[in-house]
């Protein structure tokens, strides 16, 4: 294929680039959710320290983006890594991170709001890699039979469509034996005989005169015969036909992306009755873990405080160990917005294990106060206090600092695979940085405030 030929020569030109191995087609298996028009290029890169100086690998890919488009046009280009696009194409049914489901009956109808569907999600900031899985454009020789004119000849349809099929398709004339195989040897007219409309019509019929004899009549004197576009592919997802737009979100969060792109497309796109949108692929996938987490996050909240409960028996002290979480999430919050991050589940997940590292520091805390006003008693609450911020102030500043020392170098790394785990480090660091001195700062504080409301509550 030339077109193959000169993207994989543009991918050689890059000095990133080692070696570019190209697929055509699909496999003969059916796994594979793309047609035969697919070309998929696996490109092998340099390791990332011998990239030129200051190239990254979102840079690499915005650059080729636009040189495919200025050279190719009307070729639509995705790029993803090998397992992750088949993790894609499970998720979204097509080549493409995510995908806008046009689902409706009408395949005519379907292409035309699919179109007005990709020219909205065109002005949405962030939105790349657009295309459109066309689902028309295949040409398709109509022949129908009548069955009046038919019968006049003493043919019935199914006389006339078995001339059509072996003119056209072919059928099989005998066996030819090679050894202990066998192949059916089938035979059809001549490609100057069926290559146009107007040979097909001249295709001739046979049929019995009254005599006995045989006579031949053109094909087009018995049907009706038409040339016209008809479907090329069909999608269906339970039981119903849909048409997918295919996208990709870079350089901006996915959830905003989409939010924006469903907004302007409930504004602008009106669809008739029976026809609906739906969204699939890696936003499927946010908005189901999402769903996921708005349930485990209070259910867990709920079994650490009934846990907090059991150890101090006391709800007040429970409740001010979960004191230092939102300046634990107000860190990893400050770490995204100074990082220029955009909040995904990676991150949610480093927010998760910051409120299981702030319930333990503050529990180090709050369990020596008590300590400290059961040994000592003749210091009074003030002075405990301080005495239980000073003492574990060194322990919880280590705890801190250990895992913040130790995914500094994930936070700040630009590499292949950063995407993954940059966020979650980023989160852990900056809620470990803050959240811990504000604990030290706050919650002592707190527990001061409320020891002298239920002094004052005793004395009245």
């Amino acid at each position: 294929m030339p077109t193959v030929t000169k993207i994989r020569e543009i991918l050689l030109r890059r000095p990133e680039v080692t070696t570019v191995i190209s697929q055509h087609g699909r496999p003969d298996d059916g796994s594979d959710s793309g047609g035969f028009n697919d070309a998929e290029l696996f490109v092998f890169l340099k390791p990332f320290d011998q990239w030129p100086p200051g190239m990254t690998k979102e840079k690499l890919v915005e650059e080729l983006q636009t040189e495919f488009s200025r050279e190719f046009i009307s070729i639509t280009f995705d790029f993803s890594q090998y397992i992750q696009t088949n993790v894609e194409e499970g998720m979204s049914g097509v080549k493409g991170a995510n995908s806008v489901k046009v689902i409706g009956p009408d395949l005519a109808i379907l292409e035309q709001i699919a179109v007005h569907v990709r020219h909205e999600m065109e002005q949405v900031k962030g939105v790349e890699d657009l295309g459109i899985f066309r689902v028309l454009g295949q040409p398709n020789l109509n022949v129908k039979v009548n069955r009046a004119k038919a019968a006049r000849y003493g043919l019935n349809a199914g006389d006339v469509n078995t001339v059509v099929q072996t003119a056209l398709g072919g059928a099989t004339a005998t066996t030819v034996l090679e050894a202990d195989r066998q192949f059916n040897l089938t035979v059809r007219l001549a490609p100057e005989y069926r290559s146009s409309i107007d040979a097909v019509r001249n295709i001739k019929v046979g049929y019995q005169t009254g005599n006995g004899s045989n006579a031949y009549i053109p094909l087009s004197e018995l049907a009706d015969i038409s040339l016209d576009t008809g479907a090329s592919y069909i999608y269906h997802e339970r039981n119903q036909r849909y048409i997918p737009v295919k996208f990709s979100v870079r350089g901006r969060d996915l959830g905003s992306a989409v939010a924006d792109a469903q907004k302007r497309i409930v504004q602008n796109v009106k669809l008739p009755s029976g026809y609906r949108i739906e969204w699939a692929g890696e936003f499927e996938e946010l908005q189901l873990a999402a769903k996921r987490l708005e349930v485990i996050i209070p259910i867990s909240l709920v079994l650490i405080v009934a846990i907090l409960y059991g150890l101090f028996n006391s709800m007040l002290d429970s409740l001010l160990v979960l004191a230092g979480i939102p300046f634990a999430i107000a860190g990893g919050v400050l770490s995204l917005y100074v990082t220029g991050l955009d909040f995904s589940i990676s991150a949610a997940i480093g927010f998760v294990s910051l409120f299981g590292v702030s319930v333990m520091n503050n529990i180090l805390l709050i369990t020596y106060y008590n300590e400290v006003r059961r040994t000592r008693t003749h210091l009074d609450r003030e002075e405990a206090m301080f005495h239980a911020a000073q003492q574990r102030m060194r322990p919880m500043l280590m705890t801190a600092l250990s895992p913040c020392l130790a995914l500094l170098p994930a936070a700040l790394s630009t590499g292949i695979g950063s995407q993954v785990q940059r966020p979650l480090a980023t989160v852990i660091v900056g809620g470990m940085l803050i959240g811990p001195v504000m604990l030290l700062v706050v919650v002592p504080a707190l527990r001061m405030l409320f020891v002298k409301k239920e002094n004052a509550s005793i004395e009245q």
